[in-house]
């Protein structure tokens, strides 16, 4: 018996198919709760954003208005890629690969989708073309949008522990963190804010890390000194 399975009973294919049965029923409850609290996310109040946020992106200003191309419904990605960095985090940059040909998908169910910054325009369009990423992907910089969602801090907040994140006082010295923020305009051209997640919260949202839920070794990080210590950016892999 080889070391990957010595830890698994090996069964019949009958065996296996009442196994994975009694599985499904778990999996199938879990849908449903999934379902559930997907429709609680949608009924969340709102909060209307007067803020006049403006962007730039490689076509010049961008308000927030603009961002949502004609549709009543905006997803921003926070990505992490701070002013002074020389390229975006690794484990944001895993999370984009996932989004590239998702807009047009998006689009159709009245959705725009764009990834945002705090690093210049210049330095964002240079890293998104090493990538080979199409989505749009816009700068921040000049704005307090990150510092408003939570997700771009201080020195002076970490320190003075007066940071938040994922509704929580933030622990740590990261000045940078990922999220998800999702926005409503009426046909009046009001905006709001109807949803933000951060952390583990962003986990369903990269597809990678769905499929290696569904391999035999799962995602396989226990023995790493952290999750991601195997990570890097799709362009700096041996092979």
């Amino acid at each position: 018996m080889t070391e990957s399975n010595r830890q698994h009973a090996i069964v019949s294919r009958a065996e296996w198919v009442e196994a994975r049965r009694a599985l499904l029923a778990e999996e199938k409850a879990f849908t449903r709760q999934r379902d559930a609290l997907s429709q609680k996310r949608r009924e969340l109040p709102w909060v209307r954003v007067d803020e006049p946020y403006t962007f730039t992106s490689v076509d010049g200003p961008r308000s927030l208005s603009d961002l949502f191309g004609g549709r009543s419904q905006l997803i921003v990605q926070h990505f992490m890629f701070g002013k002074d960095w020389g390229e975006g985090c690794p484990s944001c940059s895993f999370w984009a690969d996932n989004f590239d040909g998702i807009d047009i998908h998006l689009a159709h169910r009245d959705i725009s989708f764009v990834a945002v910054a705090s690093a210049s325009i210049d330095k964002l369009q240079a890293y998104r073309e090493r990538m080979g990423w199409r989505f749009a992907f816009l700068s921040s910089e000049g704005t307090t949008f990150n510092r408003d969602y939570h997700v771009t801090f201080s020195a002076e907040e970490l320190e003075a522990g007066g940071a938040t994140y994922n509704f929580a006082p933030l622990s740590g010295s990261h000045q940078e963190l990922p999220g998800v923020s999702a926005f409503y305009k009426d046909e009046g051209g009001a905006i709001f804010h109807t949803y933000s997640c951060y952390g583990r919260g962003l986990d369903a949202l990269n597809g990678a890390y769905q499929y290696m839920d569904l391999a035999p070794k799962g995602r396989d990080e226990g023995e790493l000194p952290w999750p991601m210590a195997w990570l890097k950016r799709h362009d700096q892999y041996d092979d």
